[in-house]
């Protein structure tokens, strides 16, 4: 099979699909790699690394895209990718649809079958794809949270940590997963106080031992979320429905009591994100201001840090990557049940639940497909 890695065109994009580490496997395995020029040039990783591990560089992605029977990626197609769609293209990315119909309409329209990262569920319920970004995201929220709660990027001016005789920052995070652990590590390691809010209760006990009385566990519901947002210096939203829109769990006019200058960061703003007041932005402009509370909502946060992104991404995605490419996606999915459910479209239908309620479309089982 022909592998192809295109270079990112996102705004302010810098990972790259794949890491040389992942090359050299693929081509000892009898498949091809195409990598485009400069494809890993934001994670510093050069073309020659690229062509040691055993891959060929491309000149453009057009080339990349017309050769490869299977794209590995990192994010969503953007527009001008668009047109680079066709039957039989196997995209391996994060697709994120839910919030994005114009995107899943051309993906049917062409016949794409496309995989999602963030979709992929082992036996156990885990999203092995989704959470070294999410481990990433969690632990740059706090570091951006701590950056816009200076006063010079338009926060009240608060030290996270404190000093001794004046109070820490109180950070509060809605969710108790990846994200959101590996949100209160680094908040607690910077001697803020931290408030975590879930809905599991069998989660809060399990974080309760994970942080030893470190951080204030509290059971999710409107009342609690509305009582502590006003209290929050940062707000930090780590909520995931796999596949389907965040669900909206903090208002507007909730937003509205909160302190002027204080900062919240929507990390699940991939997915249409858990505040009212969220719209995506970009590493270019990363924030905005709504009723004196500093937003960031930047969709792709782990691209600041690319380097560390690419290589975890890699380090993840590459045992199934090999499955596909040694099997063939239908293969790929009668033996590992998990990459079945990464499944998003295929031969233009709607294959993921969560996709299609999100989208109101119709949804058709990946097995009544032909």
């Amino acid at each position: 099979m022909i592998i192809g890695v295109p270079r990112e065109i996102k705004d302010q994009e810098t990972r790259v699909g794949l890491a040389p580490s992942g090359v050299t496997p693929l081509r000892e395995a009898g498949h091809e790699v195409l990598v485009e020029r400069n494809a890993g040039e934001g994670s510093s990783i050069t073309d020659l690394e690229y062509v040691q591990a055993g891959a060929a560089i491309v000149q453009n992605a057009a080339e990349v895209w017309s050769k490869a029977h299977l794209v590995v990626k990192v994010k969503e197609p953007q527009p001008a990718e668009y047109g680079y769609f066709r039957p039989e293209l196997i995209l391996f990315t994060y697709l994120h649809l839910a919030p994005l119909p114009d995107l899943t309409n051309r993906l049917l329209e062409a016949r794409v079958k496309g995989v999602a990262y963030e979709t992929i569920r082992e036996a156990d319920g885990s999203l092995p794809l989704l959470t070294p970004m999410s481990e990433v995201a969690g632990r740059m929220s706090v570091q951006v949270g701590a950056q816009y709660l200076e006063r010079p990027r338009g926060g009240r001016g608060i030290l996270l940590g404190g000093v001794p005789g004046v109070a820490p920052a109180n950070v509060v995070i809605l969710g108790g997963g990846v994200v959101g652990t590996n949100a209160a590590k680094i908040a607690c390691g910077m001697s803020a106080h931290v408030t975590i809010i879930d809905r599991s209760m069998n989660r809060l006990r399990e974080l309760d031992d994970i942080f030893g009385g470190q951080v204030v566990t509290l059971a999710s519901n409107a009342w609690t979320i509305g009582e502590n947002v006003k209290t929050a210096d940062l707000l930090i939203g780590s909520v995931l429905v796999p596949g389907a829109s965040a669900p909206k769990l903090v208002r507007r006019e909730t937003i509205a009591t909160m302190k002027r200058g204080a900062v919240v960061v929507d990390v699940a703003i991939d997915q249409g994100g858990c505040f009212e007041t969220s719209r995506p932005t970009t590493h270019t402009d990363p924030t905005f201001v709504v009723d004196g509370v500093l937003h960031y909502c930047v969709s792709n946060m782990p691209a600041a840090v690319p380097h560390t992104s690419t290589f975890a991404l890699t380090n993840a995605t590459f045992p199934y990557l090999l499955e596909l490419a040694n099997r063939g996606l239908e293969g790929a999915c009668e033996r590992h049940p998990a990459i079945r459910e990464g499944v998003n479209t295929y031969n233009g239908y709607v294959t993921h639940s969560g996709v299609a309620q999100s989208q109101g479309r119709a949804w058709r089982d990946l097995a009544t497909v032909e």
